[in-house]
């Protein structure tokens, strides 16, 4: 999925990883995909084992990314890989728009909710207490079946704030 990226002007392609920063960690990026239409983006710090698509959660501060941990009410941010960008690289993280999200072997109904998965950096539509993702939902019109290993979600600054829904 190729992404042109609308601002900043000059900004390292939304699907490249980088072992030298070309932004200043926590900048924002708007770019569109023939595909998937308009998104926005973060640039952050990689992590050990991340995959294009992988769900990850960062620290505001460092902007260091960790992969979704299995943890109920976390009230953290989500935001998605874009590339493999691993542990001491740099690269772009979906924050808005249609996101192709890496999740566990579950069937996923059309439009549903979504929560954190039991396997780290992955999403499931299997109902969880204190783990649904507020501001994320299966985009799919059919469903996806159990052996596909991604969903389309429409996020939109999704997190968990940690209360039992």
């Amino acid at each position: 999925m190729t992404y042109a990226v609308h601002s900043p002007a000059g900004a390292q392609p939304i699907e490249n990883t980088e072992t030298a920063a070309k932004h200043v960690l926590g900048a924002r990026a708007s770019a569109t995909s023939p595909t998937y239409g308009e998104g926005q983006f973060i640039y952050l710090l990689g992590v050990a084992s991340t995959v294009v698509g992988s769900m990850v959660v960062f620290n505001a501060t460092t902007y260091q990314t960790a992969l979704s941990p299995n943890t109920a009410g976390i009230g953290s941010s989500f935001a998605w890989a874009m590339s493999a960008n691993v542990e001491g690289q740099f690269g772009w993280y979906q924050l808005s728009g249609l996101v192709v999200a890496k999740k566990t072997a579950v069937k996923v109904l059309a439009q549903v909710a979504i929560y954190q998965s039991a396997t780290t950096g992955r999403v499931m539509a299997t109902v969880a207490s204190q783990k649904q993702i507020t501001g994320a939902r299966s985009a799919n019109l059919t469903t996806v079946t159990a052996t596909s290993s991604t969903v389309v979600l429409q996020v939109n600054q999704a997190h968990n704030t940690g209360i039992v829904i």
